[in-house]
């Protein structure tokens, strides 16, 4: 049987008869293990795309900070052709450049004194225009970039996560590139630096608990449907299968049991539940949920969530979760690289639950499109020139 897209509740009232309502589902739930639920990945070519669509400007901002993060913010242009490979660039540097104009100026200068001059690629005016307004965009969002920052940390273990492991997900998150720095130290109530982050043996760790952090976005969002509708809404996940998505019969009514266990917030204690229990499942899932949530695009690639396993308690087979749960999450395979999405998060192929910090991207792809738009200018007068002289060419051999 295939399943249109659906919530899960409408399929919970079709097996409504199978089910008498006395069921305990934590019971049912413990009847079958979890490792043997199998379900099938299915592509879902509207989220792939919402991946494909971000491929341009994330490369463009590669190439971009490569260049901020040298000294002086110049590099020689054949330094920067040597880091092709690093930077997954398909084409040449000047290639490069030349499809993407008013990003960078390249001019004429020594490596050494008494060398011969080469060419040298530093930011232009118009990139230095858009650093002015992300600055400005990071120091309005400063209270979400804290209360990201001390939700991951609430959400882990011991309160207290590698400061390496941090820098390495920054980009996903929205932190700026000198947090550790900066912004860590500015904010010494809620976080302390153990050790020096890129030794590989630095921590940071959790100053004070607070409660208005603790609160997850699905128990939010019970909150507010409560308040609009004047009757108590019970916390737990959206659950929307993709059209044309067939589960088998015993997993639809394992997942309607599962949905029927009360919803564990991320950031209680678990240290008392079996790793393998059903309750342990619904708490996991809960923190991807929140993970997800919290970072910008609503998707984190598989390998990176990999790295917090300790601190968040994930199993070895952690990845299995968001196949098994299909209504809640997709794993993209999209450019060889496993990607947890949140479905909840899109609508086809567009991100509706935007985060703030994604202004700064909005403003770089704008820069981006005005530096295209005049290629595309200088394009078109390039082909009316050459039109012309073939006109008159063709007019002198009459």
């Amino acid at each position: 049987m295939f399943l249109k897209t659906r919530s899960v509740s409408s399929f919970l009232l079709e097996f409504k008869t199978i089910f008498t309502s006395n069921t305990n589902p934590e019971i049912n739930l413990q009847t079958r293990a979890i490792s043997s639920l199998k379900v099938v990945w299915r592509k879902d070519q509207n989220l792939d795309q919402a991946i494909e669509k971000d491929k341009k400007y994330k490369l463009c901002a590669r190439v971009v900070k490569e260049v901020l993060n040298e000294p002086g913010q110049v590099i020689p242009l054949r330094y920067l052709e040597k880091r092709r490979e690093r930077l997954r660039l398909n084409v040449k540097i000047k290639t490069f450049l030349n499809q993407n104009p008013g990003l960078f100026d390249v001019y004429y200068d020594r490596i050494k004194p008494k060398t011969e001059p080469v060419q040298f690629v530093r930011i232009s005016d118009r990139l230095k225009q858009f650093l002015e307004e992300e600055n400005r965009i990071v120091e309005e969002n400063e209270p979400l970039i804290v209360s990201k920052l001390c939700k991951l940390l609430m959400m882990s273990k011991d309160r207290v996560i590698s400061a390496d492991k941090l820098v390495h997900v920054k980009r996903e998150f929205g932190f700026p590139n000198d947090f550790m720095v900066n912004f860590v130290p500015k904010y010494s109530q809620y976080f302390r630096l153990v050790g020096s982050p890129g030794e590989g043996k630095s921590f940071l760790e959790l100053v004070s608990w607070n409660p208005d952090f603790a609160k997850a976005v699905i128990e939010q969002r019970a909150e507010e449907e409560s308040k609009l509708t004047g009757i108590r809404t019970r916390p737990n996940f959206h659950y929307k299968l993709p059209s044309g998505f067939f589960l088998k019969k015993e997993m639809r009514e394992w997942v309607r049991d599962w949905m029927e266990l009360d919803y564990i917030s991320p950031y209680e204690d678990v240290s008392h539940l079996d790793q393998a229990s059903p309750l342990m499942e619904k708490r996991t899932v809960g923190v991807f949920h929140e993970l997800l949530s919290l970072s910008l695009y609503k998707r984190v690639p598989v390998p990176i969530l990999g790295k917090f396993s300790e601190e968040y308690r994930f199993s070895n087979a952690f990845s299995s979760v968001f196949t098994r749960h299909s209504g809640i999450f997709y794993m993209s395979l999209k450019g060889g690289i496993k990607t947890a999405v949140l479905r909840e998060a899109y609508r086809d192929d567009e991100l509706i639950d935007r985060d703030p910090l994604l202004e700064i991207k909005d403003k770089f792809v704008e820069k981006l499109e005005e530096g295209w738009r005049e290629r595309a200018e200088q394009l078109r007068l390039q082909r009316e020139g050459i039109n012309k002289d073939m006109e008159m060419m063709a007019i002198k051999s009459e």
